[in-house]
């Protein structure tokens, strides 16, 4: 059996120039990627990928087994591997391009780097709003952006929307990352949408008085926090609570054991329009100049496929995105939830602005 090639440019990123990122792009392209035997680039699905999980692995060396079609991955950060495609142009290795936000894959869209996908798979089983409406990326995943907080710390009755979150009662409260992770602006930009550019504003500028200490860290630092009393409450991305309840580290379970869910926005909740808790993605789109397109939208049907999703949920802490998929019975035991619909294009569309607004309300 053929074994997928993954290679991480972490140490790259460290180096912070783009010529030595040229430079490594061009050793993969020239050896790396013509690892295999000499096999033909039909034969071959190219993956730029910034997902850097032992899920993803098996489920690529999964869909080397049943197509015979090998994997092989380079992976690094979003934005580097999108100056990879924009630098590459028509000679770029890569036949597919997988993030963890959607507002990458639109920007990715945005500058001509992805082509239609073209899935009578992927259209029937990802509603509209998990997909580009042109057809340019899909969904693989999804993680609810929720608050966490102290099981007997904080208080949970005030808990309602993301837009009570800025009110005083939460004042020098609330841990959460810096305005410039994607996560945060992905969020900003779901409000701007929901509630306008005003209003959104308003509720950035009185977040800055929520902080209970300047924004800082990873979300796992944000749970952390709360563990330790410097927060009542936080706001992160779900999975990162479940890959901290089952680690390996002590420390980070202990964390995780004191820490409840809530889901903002859910229809029924006083002061909440019911929108439901805003969403992010995991996507992948094919690239423009791909060698083996179809191969690359057959890794994207296998990673839609039934075994695929529960390997996601069950192995990541993932919500899936195909209907009728189990989640993982950690992530099970924090309850349902009513999930935004908005269309995810729109988290790209409004990320710019939403990075403004951030600079202009002090959010560091």
């Amino acid at each position: 059996m053929r074994t997928s090639h993954i290679v991480s440019s972490g140490a790259l990123r460290g180096a912070g120039r783009f010529a030595a990122t040229l430079v490594f792009v061009a050793v993969v392209s020239s050896s790396l990627f013509a690892m295999g035997g000499g096999e033909e680039d039909s034969e071959v699905v190219h993956v730029y990928s910034h997902r850097h999980y032992d899920t993803d692995r098996m489920l690529f060396e999964r869909f080397e087994e049943e197509t015979g079609i090998s994997v092989e991955v380079v992976e690094a950060g979003a934005d580097e591997l999108i100056q990879r495609l924009e630098a590459e142009g028509s000679s770029t290795p890569a036949d597919l391009l997988i993030t963890v936000d959607a507002g990458r894959l639109y920007q990715a869209a945005e500058a001509e780097l992805l082509q239609p996908i073209d899935s009578a798979v992927v259209r029937e089983r990802l509603p509209d709003h998990l997909r580009s409406p042109a057809d340019e990326w899909a969904a693989l995943t999804m993680r609810a952006r929720v608050v966490a907080y102290h099981r007997e710390r904080a208080d949970t009755s005030v808990l309602s929307t993301y837009e009570a979150l800025a009110e005083p009662v939460f004042s020098d409260s609330i841990a959460i990352r810096s305005s410039s992770n994607i996560y945060n602006i992905s969020l900003l930009a779901s409000l701007i949408a929901n509630l306008g550019a005003p209003a959104a504003e308003e509720w950035a500028e009185g977040m800055t008085d929520s902080f209970a200490r300047p924004p800082q860290g990873n979300d796992r630092d944000q749970l952390r926090a709360v563990a330790a009393g410097d927060a009542d409450y936080a706001i992160v991305n779900t999975y990162y609570i479940g890959r901290m309840a089952t680690s390996s580290d002590a420390a980070d379970r202990a964390v995780a054991a004191e820490i409840g869910v809530f889901f903002p926005n859910q229809p029924g909740v006083d002061g909440s329009d019911g929108r439901g808790t805003h969403i992010n993605v995991s996507g992948a789109g094919i690239t423009r100049h791909a060698d083996n397109p179809d191969g690359a939208r057959r890794l994207i049907e296998f990673l839609l496929s039934d075994e695929a999703q529960n390997s996601f949920a069950g192995a990541n802490f993932e919500y899936p995105v195909v209907a009728g998929i189990e989640t993982a019975p950690e992530v099970a035991a924090w309850g349902d939830f009513v999930a935004d619909t908005l269309s995810l294009e729109e988290l790209g569309a409004r990320a710019r602005e939403a990075s403004m607004i951030f600079d202009r309300v002090g959010w560091q």
